[in-house]
């Protein structure tokens, strides 16, 4: 990480990554979250949330070895870090795509509702994004600025879907990598294209907050029972707090009902 990089993190409160993802593993992404879609149907994104005008997958470290691959890569980890500090933890690892000529613009949103504590900010998330984003298509648009206000945007805003006059686009190629402080206002806009805009998304968390999803009871024990110490150390297998912060969450997401 850069020192320039790190500067915006800190100050814009999100930095891009263009051509994070080498093309084996964005075409391993690609074809293994397409065929979960397939596999699961209309119950697919069910073991969380399903949204309107978009398919959903959730619990992904779970179905398939190239989600593991990326959810502990250091080269992500120390980006994380500099945003939650050194101990933090996976949240959740799910897949979004907007539909084409969908409604699926979300509103502006902070991840689980969050707004930093007096330890600092404790959500974090990556948009890996495995389709282009582009104006059209459904892009991420984000306040930069807006993770140091310590407001949500529910309590400031007459309506949430409406466009903010300090919003920007995050836009670019298949490949790239948003790592976001989740405080930020933020959110998918519509995709008015002819195609499916896929992304799939990383979200850490503070090691003391539950985790989003709880990995370890969503994760079959005989797929956990491979994971290298760095990967059950990134998931909290066995770190007996998470289990008492996270085994009753109820599915804690920010704007998702």
């Amino acid at each position: 990480m850069s020192p320039l990089e790190k500067r915006q993190i800190e100050t814009a409160g999100y930095v891009s990554l263009p051509g994070f993802m080498s093309p084996d593993l964005l075409a391993r992404l690609r074809a293994r979250t397409e065929e979960l879609f397939e596999a699961e149907g209309e119950n697919a994104g069910s073991e969380f949330r399903q949204e309107p005008g978009s398919r959903r997958l959730a619990n992904l470290v779970a179905k398939g070895e190239v989600f593991e691959e990326i959810v502990a890569l250091p080269e992500v980890l120390e980006y994380i870090g500099a945003v939650l500090g050194k101990d933090f933890k996976l949240s959740s690892l799910n897949a979004r795509s907007a539909n084409p000529h969908s409604d699926s613009l979300q509103p502006l949103h902070a991840d689980m509702g969050a707004i930093a504590d007096e330890q600092g900010y404790w959500v974090c998330n990556t948009v890996w994004m495995i389709d282009d984003f582009t104006p059209e298509n459904g892009a991420l648009r984000i306040i930069p600025g807006s993770h140091l206000w310590r407001k949500l945007p529910q309590s400031e805003l007459a309506d949430l879907k409406a466009r903010h006059p300090e919003e920007i686009l995050v836009t670019g190629t298949a490949g790239t990598v948003v790592v976001m402080n989740a405080h930020c206002w933020h959110g998918g806009t519509a995709n008015r294209t002819d195609c499916d805009r896929l992304a799939i998304h990383g979200f850490y968390c503070r090691i003391d907050k539950p985790q989003q999803q709880y990995q370890r009871g969503l994760i079959p024990e005989t797929t956990q029972s491979r994971f290298h110490p760095a990967l059950r150390r990134i998931l909290a297998l066995d770190d007996p707090e998470n289990d008492r912060l996270s085994k009753s969450v109820d599915k804690p997401s920010g704007f998702l009902r």
